[in-house]
């Protein structure tokens, strides 16, 4: 699919998973699964957010704002992924490409974001608890977010911006499942070395200085933790944080080993696995881990089952 030199591109194909044509009803299914669980557990859990006084704090409006970005980080990715399993024709717009770039990198700026937040949110209850209260209202929260967003919407507009104003004039097959800001760079027919500056220097200041701010809280939350006098004190403010450290460590390590890194190491087979991982399962697991670990949450969706169950007998008694 190699283009003249003198010839732009308009348009894109994602040939990411093509090259197993035996394997495309399966890998369909399984993302058609593992996306309406995605969209029913994140859904499952803003609702119980919204609708359960008992979790009406900023711990949860917080966990709530994840849950969004899950929703949104996966719908960006996934459908348009699963139409190219099934369909012929995979070409994709160059417009439609820059703006799933543009939501993707906004999106997972965001959620690295929103984790620092959810652990300096951890922080204050844990190591102030006296002054939560004042640090941590409701016009906190919604500065904080407000801020969260802003800021990964800079940071992909940077990035997106950059890319998209190169020429692509070689070939038009990006060897991926979706517009990821590597596999574009590659087909770009001019330098990209100040592509890659940016992508270490700006993007590595959100992922890596978001990274930074969630282990200083947790060193101080486990220093203040060591001092607790009691075993059954130091497991009740553990699982408080048991959960939100499990969705780190899944959000990090592939986020790191895919852009952190110089374009010379990169890998198309590792890259594939790496962003299937982070882009279709990730937003899948982060529910189950809040709802699984989590005495509120259960607890709220046992209020809503019973509730549901109460509307459903009534329903049906009255017809």
């Amino acid at each position: 699919m190699k283009l003249r030199n003198n010839t732009l591109v308009t348009d894109f194909i994602l040939s990411g998973l093509s090259s197993y044509p035996n394997f495309q009803i399966p890998l369909f299914m399984a993302a058609l699964s593992v996306y309406l669980l995605t969209l029913l557990g994140n859904f499952v859990i803003i609702l119980l957010i919204t609708t359960s006084p008992a979790l009406q704090t900023p711990m949860y409006f917080f966990l709530l704002n994840l849950s969004f970005v899950d929703i949104i980080y996966s719908s960006t990715i996934t459908p348009n992924a699963m139409a190219s399993m099934v369909s012929v024709n995979k070409t994709i717009s160059i417009t439609c490409c820059a703006v799933q770039m543009f939501i993707f990198i906004e999106l997972a700026g965001s959620e690295a974001m929103l984790l620092a937040v959810m652990a300096y949110d951890r922080y204050v209850a844990i190591c102030k608890p006296l002054n939560y209260a004042n640090l941590i209202n409701k016009k906190a929260c919604l500065q904080l977010v407000f801020s969260v967003y802003a800021v990964g919407c800079l940071n992909s507009l940077i990035h997106t911006y950059s890319a998209f104003t190169l020429p692509f004039c070689k070939s038009n097959v990006i060897n991926h499942f979706f517009c990821d800001l590597n596999p574009v760079l590659k087909l770009a027919c001019k330098d990209t070395f100040l592509n890659e500056v940016f992508l270490f220097v700006i993007a590595g200041s959100v992922e890596v200085g978001s990274f930074l701010c969630i282990m200083i809280s947790y060193t101080c939350i486990v220093r203040v933790i060591c001092r607790v006098g009691t075993s059954r004190g130091r497991g009740k403010s553990l699982s408080t944080c048991a959960s939100h450290l499990t969705c780190v460590a899944l959000f990090y390590c592939p986020v790191f080993f895919t852009y952190l890194r110089p374009m010379s190491v990169y890998s198309v087979e590792q890259d594939w696995a790496v962003s299937m991982f982070y882009t279709v399962i990730i937003p899948v697991l982060n529910p189950i881990i809040y709802s699984l670990r989590n005495k509120d949450v259960k607890q709220a969706f046992s209020k809503l089952s019973i509730n549901c169950s109460l509307i459903l007998i009534m329903n049906n008694f009255i017809t």
